[in-house]
Order: C-alpha cells, then sequence, then structure tokens
C-alpha cells in the first residue's frame, strides 16, 4: 500500500512523500495492482472505511472552521456597541470620581445588555450556519462504485483510492480515476480544462508525456458524464486530484451577501445616519435646555446620546434576517424543496414564470404500455404503473390471434432490448431502476411472459447510446436462433425512426415502406397522440458478423410497430397550476414529447384550452432572439424540444422582464438551470451535474412542491417585511419619544425640580431594545403567511423591502408611540400641559411602562400593512409567548427591589398600570384606523 497511484488528501507528511506515478501511462491491471483493488470486485466495506479514516474524506480544502472565541468577539465589536462600552467606561470614570459610593448601576446594566445581545447574537448565527449545513449535507454529491461485488451509491466525499466508479450518462465524476472501460463515454471537462466540446474517453493506456487535455484514458473529479457508461479506478481524491491542484492556486472568496440583505444594511446605514444627527440634536438640547452642574449629569447626558443612537437603530436585524431565511428553508425541505442557497428564498418567491417539465413533475412518471401498432392490428394492454400484471385486448377481446401475438412480441421484445432500465421486485411491490419510459416496455414484456424467452434468445453486445439530439438508442446483440448473427435494435421517436426505415416487418414477411404506408403509420401516431399516448417506434436491421455499433447504424431499418404509453396527470398538479395561475405566475409545460400528446395533458391540466397553440422545437429553431421574444409572450406549450431550445427560452422571457424558474433533470439541462433565475432540479430522476446547477432540489420530482416552494417564499418575505416593520416603527417611536421630550420639556414640566429630568434613560432605553430587537422580532419573523399570499402578483425584484407605504405607516405608528408615551408621562408629572401630578421617577417609570407594552401592541400592528390585527389574532402562538414573556420581565423591571434601583424604576400603582394599557392601546385603535381608511380608499378604487 505504500507505493500508491496517487496520494489522496495530502493530510500528513508520510502521504506527502508518496511517489506519484502517472496512471494514465500504467496498464490497467498494473493501477489494479498498485491499489490493492479488482476491477471485477471494488474494495471491500471494511477496507473501504480504513482508507477513508487513513486518508480523510474526499473534500477540497476548505477556509477553517471560525474559532467560537472570534465569533463571540464579532458579537462585541459592532460600532453601535462599542458605544455602549465607551459608555460603560464613562459611566465607570464618573463613577469613580464621585467616590465610588454604592453600585455603579448604569454601567452595570449595560454591560449586562450587552452581553445579553452577544449572546443571543451568536445563537442566532450559530443557528443559522446550521441550518445551511444541513441543507448543504441534503444535497451533497453521490457516486456509484462497486463495493464487495455490489453497485452502491455511497457520498462522492467517502470515495477513496483504489474504489471502481460505475460512471452512467448525467453522473458528476467524484474523484480522479483511471478508466478500466468506456462505452461511448465523453465527458464534459470545462471546468478544469476549458475545452467546451466534450471528450470521448478511451481505456487504451497512453504515453507518460500527455497534456492533460488529452489523457483520455482518465476521468477527473469536478467533471461530468455527458454519455455513455463505464468504469475506473480512483487513483486520487480530495486536494490531491486536479481539480484539489487547481483549488490550492485560488485565493478563499468572500462570502456574498443577498440582495435583501444588501438592501436591509442599506436600510441600516441611512438610519445610523439619520439617529447619530438626532442623537447629538438631543444631546445638544438636553445641554442647551437644562442645568447641568455635576460630572455625573454630564454623563448621564452623553449616556442618553449614546443609548438613543444604539437604540433606534436595530442592530439585530441582519441576524435576525438570516434565522428567519434558515428557518423558512428548514420548512421548504420539510416539504421536500431543498432550496441549496438562501439568497434564492427571496427570488424565490418573486418568481413570475414556471417552465415546468411534463414527465415526472407534471404526470406521475409511471410510464405504462397502453397500446401496441402493429402492421396487423392495434392492440391495448391493461393494468397500470410498474406491476407486470395485464393482458393484451384487441377491440374489447382479449387477444387470439398468434400472427398478432407474434408482431406484438417483436415490438415489445425489441423495445426491451434496446433498453438500459431494469424492473425490480422487492417483497410484494414492484419498482424500476433508470429510465421510467424504457421501464415500460419490461413491464409489457413480463405481461406477456415475453422476459425470459428474449434474454435467452439475445444478447446484447454493444449499443448507441440515446442523446437528445437523435432521439434514438440502439442496442447491437447476437440472435442465438440465428446462428449468433449480429442485428441492431432500434427505439426511438416515431417520426424520427420512421425517417431511417426502407422496410416493414409484417406476418407475411419483410416488405417496402411505401411513402403512403409511411403516411399512414403517422397518421396512427398522431392518432395515439391525441389520446395522450407517449409513442416510440420500434425497428430493427440485420448486421454482417464484423459490424462495429455507432449511429451508422442507424439507417436501412426495418419497422417493427409503435408503442403507446401513458403517464398520467398528477392528481395535486391541476390544483397547483390553478392556484399558480391565482398568483399571477404563468406555467409553461417544456417536453421532448409529441405535440399532440403535449396538448393534450396541458389541457387536462388546465394549462391551455382544447385545441390550444404548441410551439415545437422545429419551430423554436426557426426563430431569431425578435420572433421568440413575441412567441414566447404567448405560447405556453413547447413540444419536441431540445435540451438547449430550453436556455433559448429562459432568455427570451428574461428579456421580457420575466423572472424564470426552470425545471430539468439531465445533463445538458444544466445550463438553461444556471441562465434561469430559479434553478430546479429533480432529486429522483435528475443527474448530478444538474442538481449542482440548481438552485433547488426537488426531492419528489413534483410540480406541486415547486408551487409549495413559491408560496412558503412569498410568506417568508412576508414575514420579514413584517418583523422590519416592527423593528423600524418602534425604534422610531423611542427616538421620537426622546427628542419630542427635550424639544418639548418646557411645556411637559421635565424642567421642574432638580435634577436632570428627561424622558428616558439611558438603561431604559436599552431595556426597551432588548425586549422589542429579540423574543418579539424572531415571532413575527415565523408568522403564518397571510391568506392572500398567492393571491398577489408577483413581487418585481426592482421593489424596495421597504416602499413608501411601509415608510408613512412606520412613521405613523412610531409618531402614535411617541405620542402617548409623552401623554403618559405629562399625566404623572407635576405641571405640564395636562395637569398631571407626582415625581419624575413615577412619571417616567408609567412612561417607560407605556412605551413597551405600546410596542408589544406594535407586535399585532405589525403582521400586515393592510388587514385587521383581529384577523389571523392567534395563529401565532410564538408571537403570544414572547408578548407574555415581555410583558413579565417589564412587570419585574418595575415592582423588584433590586431592578427599581438598576433601571430607576418605582413601584407603579394599579391606576398607574391601567393608564399605562389604555394609551399603549391607542397604537393599535390609531393603526386600525389607519388600516380601515386606506382599505375603503382601495376599495373605491
Amino acid at each position: 500500500m505504500d507505493a500508491t497511484v496517487a496520494q489522496t488528501t495530502g493530510q500528513t507528511a508520510a502521504q506527502a512523500e508518496r511517489p506519484v506515478p502517472q496512471p494514465w501511462s500504467l496498464e490497467i491491471d498494473a493501477v489494479a495492482h498498485l491499489l490493492d483493488t479488482r476491477t471485477t470486485r471494488g474494495l471491500s466495506a471494511a477496507e473501504a472505511a480504513a482508507r477513508l479514516e487513513q486518508d480523510g474524506p474526499n473534500v477540497l480544502r476548505q477556509e477553517p472552521p471560525e474559532p467560537r472565541w472570534r465569533a463571540v468577539l464579532r458579537q462585541v465589536t459592532d460600532p453601535l456597541v462599542l458605544l455602549l462600552l465607551a459608555a460603560i467606561a464613562i459611566s465607570l470614570v464618573a463613577w469613580l470620581v464621585e467616590g465610588a459610593e454604592g453600585v455603579p448601576y448604569d454601567a452595570v446594566v449595560i454591560a449586562l445588555i450587552v452581553v445579553a445581545n452577544a449572546v443571543l447574537g451568536y445563537v442566532q448565527e450559530a443557528r443559522a450556519e446550521q441550518a445551511v449545513a444541513a441543507l448543504q449535507r441534503l444535497t451533497a454529491a453521490t457516486s456509484s462504485v462497486l463495493r464487495d461485488s455490489e453497485v452502491v451509491r455511497v457520498p462522492s466525499a467517502e470515495l477513496v483510492r483504489g474504489d471502481v466508479l460505475v460512471l452512467e450518462e448525467g453522473d458528476a465524476v467524484g474523484a480522479d480515476a483511471r478508466l478500466v472501460e468506456a462505452s461511448a463515454l465523453t465527458v464534459g471537462e470545462a471546468s478544469l480544462t476549458g475545452e467546451s466540446v466534450p471528450v470521448l474517453k478511451d481505456a487504451r493506456t497512453l504515453p507518460g508525456a500527455t497534456a492533460l487535455g488529452d489523457r483520455l484514458d482518465m476521468v477527473f473529479g469536478g467533471t461530468a458524464v455527458s454519455r455513455g457508461r463505464g468504469r475506473a479506478i480512483v487513483t486520487s481524491t480530495g486536494m490531491d486530484t486536479e481539480m484539489g491542484r487547481v483549488a490550492a492556486l485560488l485565493e478563499s472568496t468572500e462570502k456574498e451577501s443577498t440582495p435583501l440583505q444588501r438592501d436591509v444594511s442599506r436600510i441600516g446605514r441611512m438610519l445610523g445616519v439619520a439617529v447619530i444627527v438626532i442623537a447629538v440634536v438631543v444631546t445638544s438640547a438636553i445641554f442647551l435646555t437644562t442645568e447641568v452642574r455635576t460630572a455625573s449629569e454630564v454623563v448621564a447626558v452623553l449616556l442618553i446620546g449614546v443609548s438613543l443612537a444604539v437604540a433606534a437603530v436595530p442592530e439585530g436585524l441582519p441576524t435576525i434576517l438570516s434565522v428567519v431565511l434558515a428557518l423558512g428553508v428548514q420548512r421548504m425541505a420539510a416539504q421536500r424543496a431543498i432550496v441549496k442557497r438562501l439568497s434564492s428564498v427571496e427570488t424565490l418567491g418573486s418568481a413570475s414564470v414556471v417552465c415546468s417539465d411534463k414527465t415526472g413533475t407534471l404526470t406521475c412518471n409511471e410510464m405504462t404500455v397502453r397500446a401496441v401498432l402493429t402492421p396487423s392490428a392495434y392492440v391495448e394492454v391493461s393494468g397500470s404503473g410498474y406491476d407486470p400484471e395485464g393482458a393484451l385486448v384487441v377491440d374489447g377481446r382479449p387477444l387470439d390471434d398468434e400472427r398478432v401475438l407474434r408482431e406484438v412480441e417483436l415490438v415489445i421484445g425489441g423495445g426491451s432490448l434496446a433498453n438500459d432500465a431494469a424492473l425490480v421486485a422487492d417483497g410484494g411491490s414492484w419498482s424500476i431502476q433508470g429510465d421510467p419510459t424504457e421501464a415500460a416496455f419490461l413491464v409489457a414484456e413480463a405481461k406477456i411472459g415475453l422476459t425470459e424467452a428474449r434474454r435467452n434468445r439475445f444478447t446484447r453486445v454493444d449499443e448507441v447510446p440515446f442523446t437528445s439530439e437523435r432521439k434514438l438508442m440502439s442496442a447491437l446483440a447476437t440472435d442465438a436462433a440465428a446462428e449468433g448473427r449480429l442485428a441492431v435494435v432500434t427505439k426511438g421517436a416515431p417520426d424520427v425512426l420512421l425517417s431511417r426505415c426502407t422496410h416493414e416487418q409484417t406476418s407475411a414477411g419483410i416488405v417496402p415502406l411505401t411513402d403512403v404506408r409511411r403516411a399512414e403509420l403517422l397518421a396512427q401516431v398522431d392518432a395515439l397522440a391525441d389520446q395522450a399516448l407517449r409513442t416510440l417506434g420500434v425497428a430493427y436491421r440485420p448486421l454482417p458478423a464484423d459490424a462495429e455499433a455507432g449511429e451508422h447504424l442507424e439507417h436501412e431499418l426495418v419497422h417493427l410497430g409503435v408503442v403507446g404509453i401513458m403517464d398520467p396527470a398528477r392528481p395535486e398538479a391541476q390544483a397547483s397550476v390553478a392556484e399558480a395561475h391565482r398568483a399571477g405566475i404563468r406555467v409553461l409545460m417544456i417536453t421532448g414529447d409529441h405535440p399532440r400528446t403535449a396538448r393534450r395533458i396541458a389541457a387536462d391540466l388546465g394549462l391551455i384550452e382544447p385545441g390550444g397553440a404548441v410551439l415545437t422545437g422545429a419551430e423554436l429553431e426557426a426563430m431569431d432572439d425578435r420572433q421568440l421574444r413575441d412567441a414566447v409572450r404567448d405560447i405556453t406549450v413547447y413540444a419536441r424540444v431540445a435540451p438547449e431550445h430550453k436556455l433559448r427560452i429562459v432568455r427570451a422571457l428574461q428579456a421580457n422582464q420575466h423572472l424564470v424558474a426552470m425545471t430539468g433533470d439531465g445533463v445538458n439541462d444544466a445550463p438553461a438551470l444556471k441562465a434561469a433565475d430559479i434553478g430546479v432540479a429533480m432529486g429522483r430522476s435528475g443527474t448530478e451535474v444538474t442538481k449542482e446547477a440548481a438552485d433547488m432540489v426537488l426531492a419528489d420530482d413534483n410540480f406541486a412542491t415547486i408551487i409549495a416552494a413559491v408560496r412558503e417564499g412569498r410568506g417568508i418575505f412576508s414575514d420579514i417585511r413584517t418583523f422590519i416593520r416592527f423593528l423600524l416603527s418602534s425604534n422610531i417611536g423611542e427616538v421620537l419619544t426622546m427628542f419630542l421630550g427635550v424639544v418639548l420639556a418646557g411645556p411637559l414640566g421635565l424642567t421642574a425640580g432638580s435634577g436632570l429630568a428627561v424622558p428616558l434613560l439611558a438603561t431604559q432605553i436599552l431595556w426597551i431594545n432588548l425586549l422589542t430587537d429579540s423574543a418579539p422580532a424572531l415571532a413575527l419573523g415565523v408568522d403564518p403567511p397571510p391568506d392572500d399570499v398567492m393571491n398577489r402578483p408577483p413581487r418585481r425584484m426592482t421593489d424596495r423591502v421597504i416602499d413608501l407605504d411601509m415608510w408613512l405607516g412606520i412613521l405613523w405608528v412610531g409618531a402614535v408611540m411617541a405620542a402617548v408615551t409623552l401623554a403618559a408621562l405629562d399625566l404623572r408629572l407635576d405641571g405640564g400641559l395636562l395637569g398631571g401630578s407626582g415625581s419624575v421617577e413615577k412619571a417616567r417609570t408609567v412612561a417607560f411602562t407605556t412605551l413597551v407594552l405600546a410596542q408589544l401592541f406594535n407586535c399585532l400592528n405589525a403582521r400586515s400593512d393592510r388587514v385587521s390585527a383581529f384577523r389571523r389574532l392567534f395563529t401565532n402562538r410564538w408571537l403570544w409567548a414572547a408578548i407574555a414573556l415581555s410583558a413579565a420581565l417589564q412587570v419585574a423591571v418595575v415592582h423588584v427591589g433590586f431592578l427599581n434601583r438598576a433601571f430607576d424604576t418605582v413601584p407603579m400603582s394599579p391606576s398607574d398600570w391601567a393608564l399605562a394599557v389604555g394609551l399603549a392601546s391607542l397604537v393599535l385603535v390609531a393603526d386600525e384606523a389607519k388600516k380601515l381608511v386606506e382599505r375603503a380608499v382601495l376599495h373605491r378604487r
């Protein structure tokens, strides 16, 4: 084991000193010997585990996780928190200057609040990171390998040297490996070599001095199988792969913020500047309007200015935003929609067009042969799904004509031979491996009892894999009944196949295929398509013994017949399409099926009216970009479309200012998924390459899941607006309370008596900020989505998170909040406008409590900018728990002795509490009145 073909991770000095021979220049047996593996059996599970333990996981080196101490330190190095630390220092200095008598309550309370905020921020960030990490594990790449002679699927991170990779079309290559065998294997290596054309691989040994792009007997980690199949021995993993060498040369990249986060940061900066200006004005006004005599009073004024700046800016907003997004993504994952990036959530709720595949997404993806068209008859096949129970029926009666049965057997048997799927029995149920359309032939073959006879007679020796360009798949087989002579059996789109046929197999023998007969067959195919049947033709051709597989064999074929395959629409898809239409989202069907089949399924789903327009790939090909942009405005169904056409459709829709979600499952769908605003890959049928290119993976391949994810995305964005509305209106209420309290100090009676009298003290403002920026905001971030969230048009990506109407609402609530707080102060203070009576301490406590309660009432206001707070009042139990907790803490601040000293409060009487609750509730009343007026105005419009 010391002399290995390639080191794996470079984790230890011993591993780094291993010789690294050139595996492409070694014979396959030599590579297998050096790596102590067998090409036919692979490694044992125990040996693979031992090698994984020795060499480490097959992953590229990443930046080490941030140390915990640094994450904690980051919580206290925010500029606003640094202001609080400065305030603590100033307070302590003043306390020492005045003789250090008693407890410096201001400094202690501010320090506790800084610590509490730091702990809260750290916990929230840690939870968000854990959520993202969990989602990344859900979408981790996997590879097929031989372990103990069995093909198993393992995470690509667990590949080790000596593993035998089993490569299929659509697989992402998990590690660098030496090919053992290759059948029409082509690999896209653009990510590594820059070569845009997929490379045809060959297992033959190469010279030592061979450039990377010419190493045809190697496959490399991070590339993608475009076509064909093969097997290869893993020679290096992790940082020792070619991709790892490239990664080692790259600088680490910074995490990009999402548009929503950038918008929120912009709001924070704007508020920060505004509030600092207000804080300077407030402190200056205090110095100008109040007699400040002692150092402690100077410190108190400075603390008010600093705390006002900190309280008015929602510094916890970015953290709460990340947590809300992460929680939303976890809810999507529970609904089988795995969103790979948090940034995709905000885009998802804004989708205006969803381009969906038909098969498996809008339909059940349980393809069943329902009809067989032979030269002599139209034969129906009973049964559905993958259970091989059914019978052949002609004109409503069981088939009893041996000649017709022979023709059916030729069609079904030929389609089963040109096939890469498998039918698997698991207890009393049946499942398939591979393409559902191909598996339909195997199920039909089992229904007529032909499977064993076909396998005993024909031995497949080579193939020409299916490509979307040819729309054909061929198998080269020896026929034991014909002395082992070769034949090619081809299966594919009937119109394409018929164009390559020159003869037809009938019960009377092989006859020429005339133009009249070809037209008749095409008409019959159209009739099948009108019944929503997907059609596939089957043909064959005898070959000389020395024939080699290739596309050149797919000519001069003998036509056998056509099958009609049914894949019914998903029952839930029709309801989801209707919901999408109500939400202002266009749903486009893009399929490779026959136009008639596509039209029928689309009509069943409510996508188009019966007989509606369908655009074919050939028609699309003839259009220039301008014509296509015009066409996509009206066309909903696209048939006979190749993967490259999807990319043009996406770009045409985007040119029309649409935000596009595109589904896909094949390798060639990846460019369209990358170009779309939201790429959606199929979790079951999708290839690894497609999943890597996508923003979202559907675990159940179901169209309804896409619409459910859009609904969730819209709900998340609504929640984001809700807690932003709450935070900003509450903070503006604090700012206006302090600003107006200083400006109107004389009329309010705040200048009466001795000492410094301001509406609220620094510690009280910080306490309010802690309450309103934590539990209630987080609870609003998980508010159930509004009932009408899917009855609104999609949000444009150019729309701001906070529009003008929302700003006006925020200012209105903030102004009312400040007014009721100052009214409470005036009613409990000697003199003033309202003629109250009482001490400054009592008045300030009542005002402090009124502001806290007003912000708790504001929780209910913030849930909607139009809908009454009394609608769906008790649907968010977390919100009521947060309100109860905050209210209980405020009661403690008012009535617990040591908290009285810490926050300069005094106990309140029942009448004081009644006054505070009554005034605070006016915030709810005022906002309800505003909403009522706005609804009336909108109704008149």
